[in-house]
């Protein structure tokens, strides 16, 4: 489900950012995927409430 891969993204970029600091490319780029993923739980429940 997109609720687990959420949490496993935001883990997976506390972890990066606490070894690569917070403006490391490495971060960001978490950071985005999970902005993504984020994205999408979003319009999902858009979408769902337009029904």
């Amino acid at each position: 489900m997109i609720h687990i891969d959420i949490e496993v993204k935001r883990s997976e970029m506390v972890l990066i950012a606490k070894k690569f600091g917070m403006t490391a490319s490495k971060t960001v780029k978490c950071s985005q995927e999970l902005d993504s993923l984020l994205n999408c739980l979003q319009a999902h429940r858009y979408n769902h409430r337009k029904l």
